[in-house]
């Protein structure tokens, strides 16, 4: 089919705006729902002020850093060549990330509230159609910004990818910082909160005699809600624009000349297959609906069942229309959705309470803490072998589907168009995210919901509609973690292949020489793999520390309250919820600014000192140990979460035996992985790339030792 690329652009424009009237619909549609009691709507505003005072505080802050680094940039690039572009593309692409971690969060502190009044009825289903609701918006929101950032670039630059890189650092950079910001809050104030009020004065989660009760809600916004949708957004912007840059580079730099023949419309496709997922995503959510006797994950899973399927349906006829009918195009796309379907379910065997892993670290409980945390330190390391594999075979079979040449009797593989497949399937694996987030952004609001039926006091059936969700929303989160670092992968590899063309056309190389400078008897790339490697593993001791410095100043808030606030235990005093959510608010932003500077000081200090060949060493290594690691943290953290979950449903003892106490302790170490380091690896791996790529040309002129 002839398409101009004006006409794909405006189908991408509307597909972005369709996403987006959605969002607002689906807003105006729940919040015409009863919020509850007064009580209710008391304890809900307090979550909802707690978690925009830091949300204020936090984009303040970082604000303040990102206009000095697009000063910085607008004067490294020249402020009558490239350096206006990337500078006002790194500032929106700041505010992108920002604005969607925003939207989805200020829907999810409300929404939170009418969950809970939902639940006093009684009714599972309906209460989890209604989460699932609001939980879309964030995901519809996230997906049609991105979108619509990105197609507005695209013309804006008329069509020049190498200026769009500016927008993947901002929003890379502000992933970091609200990933890591919210997680150190979140985690600062789960972790405190039950170590003195469950493991130490013994009173239930969630209970209102608490003074960290607020602080761990508000948490739960900042961290599983804004974090997790600014992430996403990288995610998906970093991804689409990877695909589109390798296109880019293949072509302008006349690596392969059939190249541009072969794929007429390939730098806009990765657009294109995201604008297509955004219909599918819309079709899915219809199927959401938990029939009778059915499960919650059956229902969600049904809805990611009819997206995925509609998504490639759509994929076989863009192909057709807009790729030349090739099989290998359609094949890596699909890849991406399988891959994507089966980080999904291995995530969810480990981290679910209905299977073995689980089970096992609930079993390890009864010898006590120590059992508990090493038997979820194994679960956790072992989540990390099938999703590896799952990448490799999906890297390999994309790379071979879309590069594969010539008959049976005689194979040959283009590189280019090989790598070009990886980046396909990495954009379609991403295309999905309006789906995955709609079902991630499902648990912080009904785990609100929890938390406001235990402190308004609403009847046991209310909680026996909230409990359940909420043990869910522990899995839905981690699948989304696994699913963003998976897609993470394949989006740092398309961009490591990116940076290798970016490089080469930097030293004015012929890419194969350049690539062949990469071997391992190079002791400049030996040298890159090792601080790559180790890289990860350095930014994320930092958050650990974190976690446990925001733990320990809650820890001696509660213990201070509890001593010197006469009633609390027995109702008659009021505890000062306040005073712990501006404890973690500082603490949190104090120890946010270390590990965000060692994520863009560290490759710009090899690109410079050690040269290209060096940082090509540290981007591979940084995804190597990253991905595992990555995975093991916030995985076996889910697993560690719903094993205590799984006791308090009533198994070996249940809630206050000395099983549940050691599960609790298990459960306080699982925070820190699962929902602070873990996490944050994600958008560390996008920054060292995108900043590496942005820099690249500078490096080569003005490295230490060259190339």
């Amino acid at each position: 089919m002839d398409v101009s690329t004006g006409q794909l652009e405006a189908l991408i424009f509307l597909s972005s705006i369709l996403a987006l009237a959605y969002a607002g619909l689906q807003t105006f549609l729940l919040l015409k729902e009863d919020e509850g009691t007064d009580e209710m709507r008391r304890i809900s505003l307090a979550i909802r002020e707690g978690a925009m005072a830091f949300l204020r505080r936090e984009y303040t802050a970082v604000f303040a850093v990102g206009l000095v680094l697009a000063v910085v940039i607008l004067f490294a690039f020249g402020v009558t060549s490239d350096g206006p572009k990337l500078a006002v593309g790194f500032l929106f692409g700041a505010a992108g990330s920002a604005l969607a971690g925003a939207v989805g969060m200020m829907v999810s502190v409300r929404a939170n509230v009418r969950t809970a009044a939902h639940a006093r009825a009684g009714k599972l289903p309906a209460t989890m159609r209604y989460a699932f609701r609001a939980g879309s918006v964030t995901g519809m929101s996230v997906a049609g910004l991105a979108l619509l950032e990105l197609v507005g670039f695209y013309w804006l630059f008329n069509g020049q990818i190498l200026s769009m890189v500016g927008v993947l650092f901002g929003a890379s950079l502000m992933s970091l910082f609200a990933r890591v910001g919210g997680g150190i809050f979140t985690k600062g104030a789960d972790v405190g909160a039950d170590l003195v009020g469950k493991v130490e004065a013994g009173i239930p989660e969630d209970d209102p005699r608490n003074p960290a009760v607020i602080a761990d809600n508000v948490g739960d916004n900042v961290g599983d809600c804004a974090g997790m949708a600014a992430d996403l957004f990288e995610t998906y912007v970093v991804t689409a624009v990877s695909a589109m840059l390798l296109a880019y580079l293949i072509e302008q730099g006349g690596n392969n000349p059939a190249f541009a023949a072969t794929f007429p419309n390939a730098i806009l496709y990765p657009l294109v297959v995201c604008a297509w997922a955004i219909v599918a995503t819309l079709v899915g959510a219809m199927f959401v609906r938990m029939r009778e006797g059915g499960t919650i994950m059956g229902a969600l899973y049904q809805g990611l069942a009819v997206t995925t399927g509609v998504a490639i349906l759509g994929f076989y006829i863009l192909d057709e229309a807009l790729m030349g009918g090739r099989a290998g195009v359609f094949i890596a796309t699909t890849i991406g959705m399988i891959v994507m379907v089966l980080i999904v379910v291995t995530t969810d065997y480990y981290t679910s309470a209905n299977y073995r892993p689980v089970h096992r670290i609930a079993e390890a409980s009864q010898a006590g803490a120590g059992p508990t945390v090493i038997t979820g330190l194994s679960v956790g390391l072992e989540s990390a072998w099938i999703p590896g594999l799952v990448i490799v075979a999906g890297t390999l079979g994309a790379y071979a589907a879309v590069g594969w040449s010539g008959s049976w009797g005689s194979v040959t593989i283009d590189p280019y168009f090989g790598l070009y497949g990886i980046g396909l399937a990495a954009a379609s694996m991403l295309a999905v995210t309006g789906m995955i987030i709609s079902i991630d952004a499902f648990g912080p609001i009904t785990d609100n919901a929890g938390g406001i039926a235990e402190m308004a006091k609403l009847p046991a059936e209310a909680r026996a509609v909230t409990d359940p969700l909420d043990a869910v929303g522990n899995t839905t989160k981690a699948i989304t973690k696994g699913y963003a670092i998976g897609s993470a992968v394949l989006a740092a590899l398309a961009l490591f292949a990116a940076y290798t063309f970016a490089a080469a056309k930097a030293a004015s190389l012929p890419w194969t020489e350049f690539t062949a400078k990469l071997t391992i008897d190079n002791p400049l790339v030996v040298a890159g793999l090792i601080v790559g490697a180790i890289l990860p593993f350095f930014f994320t001791s930092f958050l650990m520390n974190a976690v446990g410095v925001a733990a320990q100043a809650i820890v001696f808030e509660v213990r201070r309250q509890f001593k010197e606030i006469a009633g609390i235990m027995d109702g008659t005093g009021k505890p000062e919820y306040g005073k712990c959510v501006d404890i973690v608010t500082k603490v949190s932003l104090e120890q946010l600014a270390v590990p965000a500077a060692i994520g863009v000081i560290t490759p710009l200090a090899v690109g410079f000192l050690l040269g290209p060949i060096a940082l090509a060493g540290l981007l591979l290594g940084v995804i190597l140990s990253g991905f595992p690691l990555a995975l093991m943290m916030t995985t076996g953290g889910g697993a560690w979460d719903n094993a205590k979950k799984y006791i308090e449903s009533g198994h070996y003892g249940g809630k206050h035996s000395d099983p549940h106490k050691a599960a609790v302790v298990g459960d306080t170490v699982g925070d820190a992985t699962k929902d602070t380091a873990g996490p944050a690896i994600n958008p560390l791996i996008k920054v060292v790339n995108t900043i590496s790529i942005l820099f690249i040309a500078l490096m080569v002129a003005h490295s230490l030792i060259g190339l």
